[in-house]
């Protein structure tokens, strides 16, 4: 039975009401969030801080060192030192899942993150992204409300199909990512056989100060591979740690893996009038609209010798960003900027930039002291500015454009509507135009197995609906599937 009691408004933690449980406040529609949004500040930092020791999201994971070697000259477009021609730069990446816990099998059904990070000479630079183009929201205010949904319940501390779907159809913009979700992508055989999407839109900004919205795809050398829901199933009940022992084992055989990075790059201006709002993260570039420009290529040839030290206490963050490179409007990226940093000074510590996994290769003068676990020695002065001859920025040098016009009101609003812009014509293109019979028929059976697994009314039919706003045909056989289930 539906409750119909009325539902009581959303408040802070200190019983304020608040005005959106979706929208970060922002100057216009389309510009950046604001700090003074305690709310946001407030939801994002408490959720960073609601498990310990491990992550929150993508605590189960591996990694290894290597690195990018820049193949192509792409100088026209970015001045960043590590995609200057003939550049190699050592590299250290961590794979994962998002949703299971530290001992959760790998094999689950989740989509995979990977972290990259880059020991550039100029700073670190870190890449976060998913072995998908899209995400399932494209507001920070959602992210914290969306793990738990993933998570287990506060009752049964049970994983729970039926709270992810109830979450999933009242946010219809997840609708392109659970597309990929439940089909073959879903659960990738490997992690050298999956692509790796830096999904977000960034800024790229020549010598010249021009500047460039970029994405990222590092492309799987090995070819994409994936597993059924069934052969998936049977490693979890017996080999629960598949994906993390692959990789290790073939590191260690010399099998070294490596990935091909290209990018779509836009020019500056057609952002405004592109038919997609570009720094939607749920939405793709059509590559017909912006092919793929080859850069380099990221090879995998050195395992850790200390899990923990190396890869469980290794800490990337999209805020690490060194000169020629920059943000963009993409609201999810720019509350993941505040976001991954907080993260690691709870988990990690406040100095953990200063352990030799996360210490960059290249001089660091910074003004930060003392903290829990500093250890390596301030000097002053400790203060700026100063006259004791302290380190001094270098607006000539640094102060490049790499920013964008913004104006407007200060409103909770979602972005501005463009001319093709909704939740569910990817989705619908992705069904109809990239995946096979043989692909849709798997879709089809992995989201009739999901949906029989606890999901109840009047969440169910939601969920046929969600998949019929995808593509009706779809939607109809998901409801024969499930009622003949």
């Amino acid at each position: 039975m539906t409750d119909t009691r009325p539902t009581p408004p959303t408040t802070t933690n200190a019983g304020i009401p608040v005005e959106s449980d979706e929208h970060s406040l922002t100057i216009g529609p389309d510009g950046p969030i604001l700090l003074h949004d305690h709310y946001l500040i407030e939801q994002m930092a408490a959720f960073n801080r609601e498990r310990v020791p491990e992550r929150q999201p993508h605590a189960k994971g591996s990694g290894a060192f290597g690195r990018f070697e820049v193949t192509h000259d792409v100088s026209a477009f970015t001045k960043a030192a590590v995609f200057q021609p003939g550049t190699s730069t050592e590299t250290v990446i961590r794979f994962s899942t998002v949703a299971g816990e530290r001992g959760s099998p790998d094999t689950w059904r989740d989509p995979r993150g990977w972290a990259l990070k880059f020991y550039t000479t100029e700073g670190n630079y870190d890449i976060v992204g998913n072995n998908t183009p899209v995400f399932f929201i494209r507001d920070p205010l959602k992210f914290g409300h969306f793990i738990r949904s993933q998570k287990r319940r506060a009752d049964s501390n049970l994983r729970d199909h039926d709270m992810q779907w109830d979450f999933w159809t009242l946010s219809p913009e997840s609708a392109h990512q659970v597309t990929y979700l439940m089909g073959d992508r879903g659960i990738p055989s490997a992690w050298q056989h999956m692509n790796l999407y830096g999904s977000h839109t960034y800024m790229w900004v020549n010598a010249n100060g021009e500047r460039f919205w970029v994405k990222y795809h590092f492309m799987t050398d090995q070819g994409v591979e994936n597993f059924t829901q069934d052969e998936a199933d049977q490693l979890a009940s017996v080999d629960t740690d598949y994906h993390t022992r692959d990789l290790f084992e073939a590191i260690g055989r010399g099998e070294y893996p490596s990935w091909t990075l290209k990018m779509q790059i836009m020019p500056f201006d057609e952002a405004k009038t592109y038919r997609f709002n570009p720094f939607d993260l749920t939405k793709v570039w059509p590559h017909a609209d912006y092919p793929l420009i080859e850069v380099g290529k990221l090879t995998l040839d050195r395992n850790p010798t200390d899990h923990h030290s190396q890869i469980e206490q290794g800490a990337w963050e999209p805020s690490n960003m060194v000169p020629g490179i920059g943000a963009s409007p993409d609201k999810m990226l720019l509350g993941r900027m505040f976001a991954y940093a907080d993260a690691h000074r709870y988990r990690i510590g406040a100095n953990y930039n200063q352990l030799p996994v996360n210490a960059p290769k290249s001089p660091v003068h910074s003004y930060s002291t003392a903290g829990h676990m500093r250890y390596q020695l301030a000097t002053d002065p400790v203060y700026a500015p100063n006259s004791k001859g302290g380190p001094q920025a270098d607006t000539a040098r640094y102060g490049e454009s790499a920013g964008w016009h913004t104006d407007g009101d200060m409103v909770r609003t979602a972005y501005t509507l463009r001319a093709e812009d909704d939740d569910w014509g990817q989705a619908g293109t992705l069904v109809r135009d990239v995946m096979s019979d043989e692909d849709r028929e798997r879709l089809v059976g992995n989201v009739v197995g999901h949906l029989l697994n606890g999901v109840s009314e009047p969440v169910l039919q939601r969920a046929f609906e969600y998949w019929r706003s995808v593509d009706r045909d779809l939607g109809d056989r998901i409801e024969k599937g499930v009622h003949s289930g």
